[in-house]
């Protein structure tokens, strides 16, 4: 068996049914702690692979039946990944963004970063709102992107719900930078070119996705689409890579509500709009009231 690389190893365990980032992240560390190569661990059966590396059954049985052909599939995804600026990056590399660990207690082991790296070294921000957030709300979420892009932060936003989209279209008018962050794989937002800009509006300022300008970032495989409970995690993941973090439009116990008292426990600049119907209580847990 010809060297397999780490990052091959990375992808052909990323797409192995049952095996998620913790999973491997896990196997990084081991590997480099016993100082076994990735050629050794591609041997181990389904036994070590449970004991050693707490595989599920499920996902043991799925690498040993045959690690060959998962590399196989990496090497194919790699190589059409080839000329695009995409990296690939896992907990367990020292250029990992600890910004996410410092919130998240279940962070992904595994990311795919898409474009301008360099925008998560600014100071970035996102600004968040429940689905079906009313049109002043909208309109709010307008206002406080225009501030912190014209403070010079880099906004962080998601790109298929109205209020993402609200968002994500001012850095343009403004030619700022943006990091998308996304719930599913790069050629299912961004098409076979990896250059289409992911919804219409934005169109209006820039026609195609600019990889040199912006980033996106995902945990999802970059052919891989939509899954169960992917809006929570896209949402956990945008929150955790910002800085500062606006909340419109926030029900009490639910997804918003949690992610800004998860961002208080870390230490985030946390703002919350009148609009919010859990305001008084972040207030009272050290949020600001947004007063653009």
């Amino acid at each position: 068996m010809k060297n397999v690389s780490r990052r091959t190893l990375v992808v052909a365990l990323s797409l192995t049914p049952g095996i998620g980032g913790r999973t491997v992240t896990r196997v990084l560390t081991r590997n480099d702690l016993l100082g076994r190569s990735i050629e050794e661990f591609m041997r181990l059966g389904e036994e070590a692979l449970r004991e050693e590396y707490r595989f599920t059954v499920k996902a043991a049985r799925e690498w040993a039946n045959n690690p060959k052909e998962r590399v196989k599939q990496a090497e194919a995804l790699l190589k059409r990944l080839d000329g695009y600026d995409i990296d690939i990056v896992s907990a367990a590399d020292a250029h990992y963004p600890r910004r996410i660990e410092a919130m998240d207690t279940d962070p992904p082991g595994v990311l795919f970063l898409y474009g301008n790296t360099r925008l998560l070294d600014g100071r970035t921000f996102c600004v968040m709102s429940s689905r079906k957030s009313p049109p002043e709300a909208l309109e709010l979420i307008e206002k406080s992107v225009e501030e912190g892009v014209l403070d010079g932060r880099v906004l962080v936003s998601g790109h298929d719900t109205p209020e993402y989209q609200r968002a994500a279209v001012v850095p343009l008018r403004w030619g700022a930078p943006r990091v998308l962050v996304l719930d599913q794989g790069f050629f299912q937002v961004f098409g076979a070119d990896l250059n289409e800009e992911p919804f219409r509006a934005a169109r209006l300022w820039r026609y195609k996705f600019d990889a040199k300008t912006d980033l996106a970032v995902t945990w999802v495989s970059p052919e891989g689409g939509y899954h169960p409970n992917s809006n929570r995690l896209r949402d956990r993941l945008g929150a955790s890579l910002s800085h500062q973090l606006d909340f419109v439009c926030v029900a009490a116990g639910g997804n918003m509500d949690r992610l800004a008292k998860q961002a208080l426990r870390a230490g985030r600049q946390v703002r919350v709009s009148a609009l919010a119907a859990q305001k008084d209580a972040l207030t009272a847990l050290g949020a600001k009231e947004i007063s653009v």
